[in-house]
């Protein structure tokens, strides 16, 4: 039941950060320069890849809840609860998947890109609370997780997974004003990135 928030949230951090990588191998080939000379706006070929990545990422989060319910563990907030996951994984997968089509317009070979995502993952991983709580940290380690978005998002999911609404609601509010702030600023870096390669 604990490690079910972390799970959840490491899928989103996993699919958010692999979201750029279509688009990676079709500026590779040359088919995203094709594209962007189509009579559609740009705007869209960006918007879409995050519509596609939400609704996987969505999808894999509901699959995982339900093989973790399988296994007894019930979320306690119940369906609302639920509903509330999605959108806490969402708005933290939108950061994730803007940092890496930032990656993909930016890196010359998807080799580059693949070390960077490898780089970027595990001390997100490590570096929050999806293994152990920051109360069980070393002091240091406990103050760089409370630096990583990923740790708030987690915090705000396992109180809807193992508690009730008076416990989760502080956590979830937090992670309300944590995750947009994320968000806006890798959607900055993502704009700046996409209109150097596209200037």
């Amino acid at each position: 039941s604990f490690l079910a928030a972390g799970v959840v949230v490491m899928t989103v951090l996993n699919n958010g950060l692999a979201g750029g990588v279509d688009l990676l191998f079709d500026k590779e080939n040359g088919f995203l320069e094709r594209l962007m000379s189509a009579p559609i706006h740009r705007s869209s070929v960006i918007l879409s890849r995050f519509i596609f990545v939400m609704t996987i990422t969505s999808l894999q989060v509901l699959v995982i809840l339900g093989i973790a319910f399988l296994f007894g563990v019930h979320p306690a907030t119940g369906l609302l609860g639920v509903a509330m996951i999605l959108v806490i994984g969402m708005l933290f997968g939108v950061g994730l998947t803007a940092i890496s089509m930032a990656m993909a317009f930016s890196v010359k070979s998807h080799g580059d890109f693949f070390s960077v995502l490898g780089f970027l993952s595990l001390p997100m991983i490590f570096l929050s609370s999806a293994l152990v709580p920051l109360t069980a940290m070393p002091a240091w380690m406990s103050v760089l997780a409370q630096f990583n978005p990923m740790t708030w998002a987690i915090d705000a999911v396992r109180p809807l997974i193992l508690t009730n609404w008076s416990d989760a609601l502080p956590h979830v509010g937090m992670a309300l004003v944590v995750m947009p702030i994320f968000d806006a600023l890798c959607l900055y870096g993502g704009a700046k990135a996409f209109r150097r390669a596209m200037g």
